[in-house]
């Protein structure tokens, strides 16, 4: 289990405790977006594209894109421009998919105008299987 501070993070961890029963993962027709409607504007979608590994946003959330000034709706990790911002979602997902489990991190980050985002960030893994992870969810929730 996994430490999980902000309150709609948790309930969403919760939640995808709850859609996963028996099976190492819950799968993305477990659950509506009706149902998480808590964290709607903070959470992303994102495809898991194998040979080669890459990340397909399906859904960015609106709230973290407006933040960004950049949604990535449709657009693979890899368009991000802010290389090292990139590299820091990359190294959650890959850690993710590695370790078959959910991770929360706690992050600051310092804005090229000298503003500071102080975050709690949980993705979970998702499988149409059960077992092979096709899919992330990811939310953001600033502190």
């Amino acid at each position: 289990m996994i430490e999980v501070q902000t309150p709609h993070l948790r309930h969403l961890y919760d939640d995808w405790r709850s859609w996963r029963g028996e099976r190492s993962f819950p799968a993305r027709r477990d659950f509506d977006p009706v149902d998480i409607r808590y964290v709607l504007g903070k959470l992303s979608l994102v495809e898991v594209l194998q040979q080669p590994l890459r990340f397909h946003y399906r859904v960015h959330a609106t709230l973290f894109a407006e933040r960004l000034g950049f949604d990535l709706t449709g657009k693979t990790l890899d368009q991000l421009p802010d290389i090292d911002y990139r590299g820091i979602i990359l190294d959650h997902f890959l850690f993710v998919l590695e370790r078959r489990m959910p991770s929360v991190l706690r992050r600051e980050r310092r804005l090229a105008d000298g503003r500071i985002w102080h975050y709690e960030v949980l993705v979970l893994p998702l499988a149409g299987d059960g077992e092979r992870i096709d899919m992330l969810m990811s939310a953001t929730e600033f502190l």
